[in-house]
């Protein structure tokens, strides 16, 4: 009789510890799902959208991955390729982002969908340019739709901090990047002269894209504060301004920088117009590679990365 006592002691304990043992695992998954799930609600270009709270794969294809980058977020696949190559991340980015994928061109208005399903995310963040796929996205995942900042890349900096919930570090980084540009503005400055005027240009075969309020201009004058030749055409909305050879000859600069492509750089060595512009005959022209300068100089750390360059280049 007391053998059956302990017996039945003995499988009341074996229940009652696999059933302690069931809540206990019940309770652990429900606390990882709340992880997983936990969410909140953003105000988007499409209205309010709820989002991961902490997403763990985003994809971007407005424009924003070193934006993202800068923040410490990695997107599993991205729209930020170079300009001159598409298909690949620009040269400076080398090692930030060799696991993302490639779906597209961030300035493109379509996506390869298929390679954004492929990337399994739990959040994607498009531009107002891409709206004509929105609905394909927001079928694979939360979707928030960001305008267009094109020139804007300080807004574009504040607006993803926001998002998720990083301004102090977004301010941080921006304070950090003026106080270096400053310094190296006045280094700069200090080599060649408070007056020296600068003009920076892209050459397109016969005609030349004036760096004005973007690119390698906006550089120049808005964050080294350099000084803008008199005659510098002005620019309106996204669009480079374009002039001629002869156009180049009537913004007299002291110094050019030239963002060209090697055959263009040929080119323009060979022609005499240029060779009489007074930045050549004084040896006061840069020459950068299209690629990646092009992308490098309209890119959050691109910026970052041209500042240091264009010290060395316009000190010597």
């Amino acid at each position: 009789m007391r053998n059956k006592n302990i017996f039945g002691f003995l499988a009341t304990f074996l229940i009652f510890f696999i059933f302690l043992t069931g809540c206990g695992n019940d309770s652990d998954n429900a606390t990882e799902d709340n992880e997983t799930t936990e969410t909140k609600t953003v105000t988007t270009l499409n209205g309010e959208v709820e989002i991961p709270t902490n997403p763990e794969r985003i994809v971007d294809i407005s424009g924003s991955s070193e934006a993202l980058l800068v923040l410490g977020i990695t997107p599993v696949a991205s729209a930020d390729g170079d300009a001159y190559n598409t298909e690949s991340f620009p040269s400076y980015l080398e090692g930030q982002l060799d696991d993302a994928t490639i779906v597209g061109y961030n300035m493109s208005d379509t996506m390869d969908i298929e390679a954004i399903l492929a990337a399994d995310p739990d959040l994607i963040i498009m531009s107002e340019r891409q709206e004509k796929i929105y609905d394909q996205l927001a079928e694979i995942a939360p979707v928030v739709m960001i305008k267009n900042f094109d020139n804007d890349w300080r807004g574009r900096l504040t607006y993803i901090a926001e998002l998720f919930d990083q301004e102090e570090t977004a301010e941080q980084w921006l304070a950090d990047y003026d106080s270096t540009a400053t310094a190296i503005g006045e280094e700069i400055m200090a080599a060649n002269g408070e007056d020296a005027t600068y003009l920076a240009i892209l050459t397109g075969g016969d005609s030349f894209f004036v760096f004005v309020d973007a690119g390698v201009g906006g550089i120049l004058y808005d964050d080294l504060g350099l000084a803008k030749p008199e005659n510098l055409t002005e620019q309106d909305g996204v669009s480079l301004p374009v002039v001629t050879i002869e156009g180049l000859s009537e913004i007299d600069a002291d110094h050019i920088v030239v963002v060209a492509t090697e055959e263009d750089k040929v080119n323009l060595e060979n022609n005499s117009v240029w060779q009489s512009l007074s930045a050549v005959t004084e040896g006061n022209v840069t020459f950068f590679d299209s690629s990646p300068v092009f992308t490098q100089s309209y890119q959050i750390i691109g910026k970052s990365t041209l500042l240091e360059t264009l010290r060395e280049e316009l000190t010597n």
